[in-house]
């Protein structure tokens, strides 16, 4: 727009400036013009006296040869006056030179090498027989090239006047030339007494060439000009002299003698010279008349241009003033509401909308009640219309954000309605899942239903990310802290394979109560991924420590081919900011959910790539969220080995968890992850948000490990894998072996992805850095932990045997009354097998029970009791060698693949990760 209105007043500007330019250009070319016909002038009238000398020089040399070169006084002294003449001319040449045209320089060079052979000449004329007629024609020819310079003034000028009066100088000057050769003539006739044809003809010819420019000087000459010449040329001489010429010419054509020209004299010659030398010096008189009149009118003509050329200039410079104070009024009332407006605008679209938008989205205003502020500008030009019609589209914007934001609640409330449905249908689910445990006997079937139990725990973990989609708070909050061993500990209890997952988390260390839920929920996302991208021989070790800045770091590593910068890059970016529930959340559900669930509580998680291959999630808690818990000193978590120890203040104990109406353990899948408890109560104190990270070298994603962040101050804790304990609905029978069963392959394939990229979409049997893929379970299921001797709640039959000599016999009778109950031998039984039988322990560390290895004798049937421990299923080689295969093939494909450049695509492919699953 500016660029259109400088354009719009400059152009006309720019050519107003132009012909302005030229008029003073011309102007002042004009006046430099007549300057040059001023100088002229002055050459002109110089060259008139040297021209009239020069003819008296001629005139004189004429006589003198015509009388025999008798007397020579008067010819040497007018030869001086010529000489003193030629000096001033040619002087004056050389300065007004420059003012003439190039045939006038070329006439001017002549003019200067007839003065200079003009010595030669007077010595032929004096030294030689040179005839008379002859040396009049040699004089005549430099005179002629003298008149010549005439013809420059007037040219090139529009005065009508000075080019009238320039033409009658060169004609009073012609003439004046034509009386001065009709003397010398005349005069030689005289001397001899007639006329020679040559010369008689001569005569003639300057006779009539001098009526002819006295007629011309009539036709140009104003009418004062001519009256001027007629009052100077009306004398007597000047009547006697035409007299004699007409005289003469009667008597040469009547053949007779001139020397009785005029009767009245004694010497005609002397009478003829002095009649017309009055004629000669009257027409000059006429002519410096004339060249003063050109010099006059040539400066005042010359001043009148320069004064107008400095009219001009002024004219054209106010007139730019003019223009260039009436453009910036203009361009000030046309650009500052444009200014405003841009401003405006401008603001609108980077601050107040989206205030207003974000406004609508983070809480219950009511759209109708929002006042948009029109913008500035109250002219009812096009402008101001443009700023009326912008204020109705922020108005729109607002209107259609506040439908946004009314549907956006609408879907987040659907949500939030079929999520709870959902968690209704699947907790039904669990508690029907969990009573079909406690009275299952058989082993095959209660791995199945260990594995349906899972499954059910993941679909209750998805409808609890639907209500992170929402924005939901979780409905019930823990209100004492909770140990951070017993918060990732229910975070395996979310996720299949959890025997694969080593704790390494310090004992010392609580999370206070209202992150509980939401943590859980964090890392059993994060593990889940873990597992699903590492292959399934390998482990996940997920450990912790303190750091310097304060907090606590957890970090989850799984074993998969990693990501690439640009993958990574992008999934940590998402994990930094959450990103608006869109479409591409139900396919990225994982990231989103950590995202949220970080954000919340001002948690950092972050993606990292570690040496050995695959990718590091760390989580750094900020010390907001830790609590106050006691940290056994030297005692390090269970099925780990022995490492530092991690000392914490002394603090108050955390809350147990609830029991539920089975006695769950926390190790059991169907163990609530967010267990019920007292709320908190609202306005209980606000969180400050976690510990920022510094800002060293490199930055968070620093190669070095030396001074990174991340990097812990004490050594890592100690700690088993913190595998929760199941209950079993089974009696406890014999006694577990204390070897441990090293770690064997499983059947299930080694899951394939492209890169991993964090979280993969749950449509995509590869994955992709978004979301946290759902895979199937172990061939495997899970095995139930052995339940803690405290917890004794079962009705068992040796029980019911002594019960009666419990309560039936008082203390006193106590000793001779139990002796001899029946179910003596059976408890004597039971302190023998104090210690349970094991079949080995799984690779986290956790025993293997032996079922009904550990039952009282004659509580149950020990006869089909297993003698030791159960074969593991035959594998078939077949299933072995196909899934080796299919694991060096899709190695072999994504090594090829990106050696070649080649990306993957978020879709399936047609090796299923799947298999034999």
């Amino acid at each position: 727009m500016r660029t259109r209105l400088i354009a719009l007043i400059a152009i006309p500007t720019i050519v107003a400036v132009i012909l302005g330019a030229l008029r003073v250009t011309t102007s002042i070319s004009s006046a430099q013009q007549y300057q040059f016909i001023s100088d002229s002038g002055k050459l002109v009238a110089q060259l008139g006296e040297l021209a009239r000398d020069l003819g008296m020089e001629r005139d004189l040399a004429a006589r003198y040869v015509a009388e025999g070169r008798r007397e020579e006084d008067k010819l040497s002294s007018q030869q001086g006056i010529v000489d003193a003449n030629v000096t001033r001319t040619l002087a004056l040449a050389k300065t007004v030179e420059p003012s003439l045209s190039d045939l006038g320089r070329r006439t001017l060079d002549r003019i200067e090498v007839r003065l200079s052979q003009l010595p030669s000449l007077r010595e032929t004329v004096t030294g030689s027989q040179l005839p008379p007629l002859p040396t009049v024609e040699k004089y005549s020819e430099t005179v002629a090239d003298m008149l010549q310079i005439y013809d420059e003034l007037g040219q090139g000028s529009t005065d009508e006047q000075l080019t009238a009066t320039a033409a009658a100088l060169r004609s009073i000057a012609r003439a004046e030339e034509e009386a001065s050769k009709q003397r010398a003539l005349l005069t030689i006739a005289l001397v001899r007494g007639s006329f020679e044809e040559p010369e008689f003809n001569a005569f003639l010819d300057a006779r009539s060439r001098r009526e002819s420019e006295r007629n011309t000087f009539n036709t140009v000459a104003s009418a004062r000009q001519r009256q001027d010449f007629n009052n100077t040329v009306a004398s007597r001489k000047i009547g006697l002299a035409e007299l004699y010429i007409s005289r003469a010419v009667l008597l040469n054509n009547e053949g007779t003698s001139l020397r009785r020209l005029d009767s009245k004299t004694v010497n005609d010659t002397e009478s003829w010279f002095d009649a017309i030398s009055e004629t000669v010096d009257r027409h000059h008189q006429v002519q410096k008349s004339l060249s003063e009149q050109v010099a006059t009118r040539s400066a005042d003509v010359a001043s009148g241009d320069r004064q107008l050329a400095a009219i001009n200039i002024g004219i054209v410079v106010a007139l730019l003033i003019l223009v260039l104070a009436i453009t910036a009024l203009m361009a000030g009332s046309l650009v500052r509401p444009l200014r405003r407006l841009r401003g405006d605008a401008l603001k609108i679209a980077g601050h107040t909308l989206p205030d207003l938008v974000r406004q609508l989205r983070n809480t219950d205003v009511d759209p109708d009640q929002l006042r948009v502020p029109p913008i500035e500008i109250n002219s009812r030009d096009e402008i101001g219309e443009v700023a009326r019609a912008f204020d109705e589209v922020h108005r729109e914007a607002v209107r259609l954000a506040g439908e946004e934001s009314k549907l956006r609640s609408n879907v987040n409330a659907m949500f939030v309605n079929l999520s709870r449905r959902s968690q209704t249908l699947v907790e039904r689910q669990i508690t029907l899942i969990d009573g079909l445990e406690q009275g299952e006997q058989d082993e095959q079937r209660l791995g199945n239903l260990f594995k349906l139990d899972h499954l059910a725990t993941r679909m209750r973990r998805n409808s609890e990310n639907l209500l992170v989609l929402a924005g939901q708070e979780p409905p019930r909050r823990w209100s004492q802290p909770v140990k951070l061993v017993d918060v990732a500990r229910a975070s395996l209890s979310e996720v299949e394979n959890y025997e694969r997952v080593v704790l390494e988390v310090p004992e010392g260390v609580s999370i206070a109560g209202q992150a509980v839920n939401d943590i859980i929920h964090l890392l059993a996302e994060l593990i889940e991924n873990a597992l699903s991208f590492s292959p399934r021989e390998t482990r996940v070790p997920v450990s912790g420590s303190r750091i310097d800045g304060g907090g606590i770091m957890l970090s989850i590593s799984d074993s998969g081919i990693g990501m690439t910068a640009e993958e990574l890059a992008q999934a940590n970016a998402r994990l930094t900011d959450a990103p608006t529930v869109d479409v591409s959340v139900s396919r990225r559900m994982g990231l989103f959910v950590v995202a949220r669930l970080a954000h919340r509580h001002g948690i950092r998680v972050q993606l990292r790539p570690h040496g050995s291959g695959g990718l590091t999630a760390m989580v750094l808690i900020p010390e907001s969220l830790l609590g106050a818990q006691t940290a056994p000193a030297g005692t390090p978590a269970a099925g780990g080995p022995p490492r530092e120890s991690f000392q914490t203040p002394q603090p108050a104990a955390a809350s147990p968890w609830p029991a539920s109406s089975f006695q769950l353990g926390p190790g059991h899948p169907s163990y609530p992850s967010y267990p019920s408890a007292e709320p908190v109560p609202q306005g209980g104190g606000s969180w400050a948000s976690g510990p920022a990270f510094p800002a060293e070298a490199g930055g968070w994603m620093s190669a070095d490990s030396s001074n990174d962040v991340w990097v812990t101050s004490r050594g890592p804790m100690t700690g088993d894998s913190g595998l929760p304990q199941r209950e079993s609905s089974l009696p406890q029978r014999g006694a577990l072996p204390d070897e441990t069963r090293p770690w064997t392959r499983p059947e299930q394939p080694l899951p394939t992805r492209g890169g991993f990229n964090g979280f993969a979409e749950s449509d995509s049997p590869r994955g992709s850095f978004n979301s946290f893929p759902e895979t199937e379970s172990a061939a495997t299921g899970p095995m139930p932990a052995v339940k803690p001797a405290s917890a004794g709640d079962e009705y068992l039959p040796i029980f019911a045997s002594v019960e009666s000599a419990w309560f039936d016999h008082n203390a006193a009778e106590a000793n001779s009354t139990w002796g001899s109950a029946k179910a003596d031998a059976g408890w004597s039984a039971a302190e023998a097998v104090r210690e349970p039988v094991r079949d080995g322990a799984t690779a986290s560390g956790l025993p293997k029970r032996v079922p009904k290895a550990n039952l009282v004798p004659g509580s149950a049937d020990t006869v089909s009791a297993p003698k030791g421990v159960a074969p593991m299923p035959a594998v078939s080689p077949d299933r072995v060698r196909s899934r080796l295969s299919s694991f060096q093939q899709g190695f072999r494909a994504a090594r090829d693949d990106i050696s070649e450049g080649r990306t993957y695509g978020s879709g399936p492919r047609s090796d299923s990760r799947d298999e034999g699953a």
